[in-house]
């Protein structure tokens, strides 16, 4: 069964900082030689919560996408890209997920395979689009709007922007308690039902795919904790 990883890392200082974006060109060598590893993606973020135009220079992701859980676990806990953004990192989490639907494309890919859903565990939402150069300014005016519309809602357990290139590929990545928490916001008027309809009509994107996931389990900490996954998800822990 496919098992899907988004680990994140956050770094303190300027040499920690130049390490890490220098490593999002030179990890691609080593991310290609990691057993069991199918899709993936090293990615920068935004400020804030990473919703913004603007990088963060603190943090970086990785993405991977694998064959089983235990190739999932066993490189994020030990394989060289994982371990060496971990040596340099202040704080580290990886979320690890499975693939419940996906529609669209990501660089001309169809990364996730669907399985039936285990209906246990809170879900997550991930979004990828390729912004057409020419309205990407239209795009970002109105992301803060977006990002205050996520931040008020009590029911997101965790969000985060991220991306591969500044300004024109950008992702977003979200945890839900539910189906129906995840799919009020969704519905719900206002910014983000406005951008979508702004997004249909103008044909914004080059390329998107929006995938659901169940959380299977975590590994380390965000801000010092677990980002208030519920205590029914089981992390997975190194054996």
């Amino acid at each position: 069964m496919q098992s899907v990883s988004l680990s994140l890392f956050r770094f303190d200082g300027a040499a920690a900082r130049l390490w890490a974006l220098a490593m999002m060109g030179g990890a691609r060598p080593m991310m290609r030689k990691v057993p069991g590893l199918g899709f993936w993606k090293l990615c920068g973020s935004g400020t804030g919560e990473g919703f913004t135009p603007l990088p963060n220079t603190a943090v970086y992701a990785i993405l991977g996408v694998f064959d089983s859980p235990r190739a999932a676990q066993e490189a994020t806990l030990g394989a060289r890209p994982w371990t060496r953004f971990r040596a340099h990192a202040a704080e580290d989490w990886t979320v690890y997920l499975t693939p419940i639907s996906s529609r669209g494309a990501w660089s001309g890919s169809t990364p996730f395979t669907e399985v039936a859903d285990p209906g246990e565990g809170p879900l997550a939402a991930l979004t990828r689009a390729t912004l057409k150069p020419g309205i990407a300014a239209r795009f970002w005016r109105r992301v803060p709007d977006i990002s205050r519309m996520i931040g008020a809602d009590p029911n997101v357990l965790f969000k985060i922007g991220i991306g591969e290139v500044p300004l024109l590929h950008q992702v977003t990545f979200s945890v839900w308690p539910d189906a129906d928490a995840m799919s009020e916001f969704a519905r719900r008027s206002g910014p983000h039902a406005e951008a979508i309809a702004a997004v249909r009509r103008g044909q914004w994107f080059r390329e998107e795919l929006y995938a659901r996931f169940r959380v299977a389990g975590e590994t380390g900490s965000w801000e010092g904790r677990s980002p208030r996954l519920p205590q029914s998800t089981a992390p997975l822990e190194a054996r």
